[in-house]
């Protein structure tokens, strides 16, 4: 499987313009993860673009989040590590988390959501105009997208990442694609 073919899966199955988005950024921390670690890019990007294929699709099952995407991932010919980090990227997973790609998955998930909801509050809306303290502010504040579990963006220390290092790289990805998520 390649960028098309996922995209292509993901333009049949997805329908919210706001998790594509939402699954671009992810996309894009993924590789600067992947780059960072020394990783194969591609596919860790992949995992990234791929993880919510069957968010619509689980809606009414959550515990089904991600187990569902990488079956058809799976029957769509995406390489095993995909399906695996797509499966266990769902905070219903009920095995430990083992592969660094896995962990960063996890990790970098409810990261990408962050930082989305901390440039709409931004008076500019735009990811140019963040930096970390700013993001770091708001991820202290309990009730600020409260979708974005603390805890698991917290897991970035399991990839050996600090809170701070994390954010710098997730924010730097997502502005690189600013302008295919409209921010």
């Amino acid at each position: 499987m390649n960028r098309n073919d996922a995209l292509a899966l993901i333009r049949a199955g997805v329908k919210n313009e706001n998790l594509i988005k939402h699954m671009l950024a992810t996309e894009a921390i993924m590789r600067a993860l992947a780059e960072h670690f020394g990783e194969d890019s591609d596919l860790w990007g992949l995992a990234g673009l791929v993880h919510d294929l069957d968010y619509d699709q689980t809606l009414k099952e959550p515990k089904q989040h991600g187990r569902l995407g990488a079956k058809t991932l799976e029957e769509a010919g995406a390489a095993p590590l995909i399906c695996q980090a797509v499966a266990a990227h769902s905070p219903h997973y009920d095995q430990p988390r083992v592969s660094r790609l896995e962990k960063a998955l996890f990790a970098a998930d409810p990261l990408s959501g962050l930082i989305v909801a901390a440039s709409l509050v931004h008076p500019q809306k735009k990811l140019a105009s963040l930096d970390v303290s700013f993001i770091l502010k708001r991820f202290q504040e309990k009730w600020f997208a409260k979708g974005a579990s603390r805890q698991q963006i917290l897991s970035c220390e399991q990839i050996g990442l600090s809170l701070e290092e994390f954010i710098d790289l997730g924010l730097k990805a997502m502005q690189g694609i600013s302008e295919e998520l409209g921010l």
